[in-house]
């Protein structure tokens, strides 16, 4: 399971000085994911890292997660970190139901505080 699921450290990217954070909504399930991606495009194109903060998802599926790692792979082949933090015990289960308890890999490992 990913380190922030079980009480460790949030996934995070690698030490990058200018990146925006993003919150996401309480419900990230397949009826709101159009706005949540709006949501993480807008917030991606606005600096070279991006920081999302998942604690107050209460409503989530396996869209989110497609969207959660696309958004990690366009990153890395952008050469721009992608850190999702404080993931919330809905998007937790999600993930281990999804079958990535692993899914840390999909992230890389610290984004510098401004």
């Amino acid at each position: 399971m990913p380190p922030s699921c079980s009480g460790g450290e949030s996934f995070v990217s690698e030490d990058v000085k200018s990146k925006e954070s993003v919150k996401l909504p309480a419900d990230c399930s397949i009826s709101a994911i159009r706005e949540v991606h709006e949501l993480i495009r807008d917030a991606f194109g606005q600096h070279a890292a991006l920081e999302i903060d998942g604690s107050c998802v209460d409503r989530a599926d396996v869209t989110s997660i497609q969207l959660l790692i696309s958004t990690a792979k366009t990153g890395r082949e952008q050469g721009r970190a992608v850190a999702l933090t404080a993931p919330s015990q809905v998007l937790c289960n999600v993930i281990r139901r999804a079958g990535l308890a692993d899914g840390d890999h999909h992230f890389t490992s610290q984004i510098e505080s401004r």
